[in-house]
């Protein structure tokens, strides 16, 4: 069972893993991708969930990318008759979706799902989790120094309080559930070998890449 940490010390376990794509205007921009008016929704199984200071990229891609992302820990489950706000969020961090690009692209030109693009061993990682519910996050990613995304959730296309009503009103809501909110602009592509520096708010959190 894969279980997350708190900064308190304590873990809880997952259930769902809710991805959000297309969150930010300049990242859809980058990618060439058109806004599709409502929240892109996919999931991440839960053995994609990692919390350890190393990530292993899968050998069948040779274009994985990085995704800095801020995450929402679900701490209730939502009544199926209730309006999902802001309260049902125990906890947040920071988060890395890694994308295997090239597969992703050609399984979208066929129209097929993007799981093997996004599902992979290590695709979801987490940092320790801060109780309380996030207001504007900075987030941050370099890759060998290099600073390749900073940018604020204020720039979010569908904020917090949408998503969360958004996926409540289609899924259902329930205590574990990780929602991975979007990435800003700036992915780009990761090499074993590689050190990275994932940040919200100005917590740091080193990884290497294998």
């Amino acid at each position: 069972m894969k279980t997350v940490h708190f900064t308190t010390g304590d873990t809880a376990i997952i259930n769902n893993i809710y991805c959000i794509g297309r969150s930010y205007a300049e990242h859809i921009s980058e990618l060439g991708n058109t806004p599709t008016g409502e929240p892109v929704v996919f999931l991440k199984p839960t053995t994609a969930l990692t919390t350890a200071n190393t990530l292993t990229l899968p050998s069948f891609s040779n274009d994985i990318h990085h995704e800095v992302e801020l995450v929402l820990y679900i701490g209730q489950d939502v009544a199926d008759d209730a309006v999902a706000t802001v309260e049902c969020v125990q906890a947040y961090g920071v988060g890395l979706d890694l994308t295997a690009r090239d597969i992703q692209a050609k399984l979208k030109e066929k129209g097929l799902p993007w799981t093997l693009a996004k599902g992979f061993k290590d695709a979801a990682w987490l940092s320790p989790l801060t109780l309380g519910t996030p207001d504007v996050c900075e987030l941050f990613l370099s890759v060998n120094d290099e600073v390749r995304q900073h940018d604020t959730t204020d720039k979010m296309i569908f904020d917090i309080a949408y998503q969360l009503d958004y996926l409540h009103r289609h899924f259902g809501l329930r205590a574990g559930d990780l929602i991975y909110t979007g990435t800003p602009k700036g992915v780009g592509k990761l090499t074993a070998g590689d050190t990275m520096t994932a940040g919200i708010n100005g917590d740091k959190f080193v990884l290497s890449v294998a």
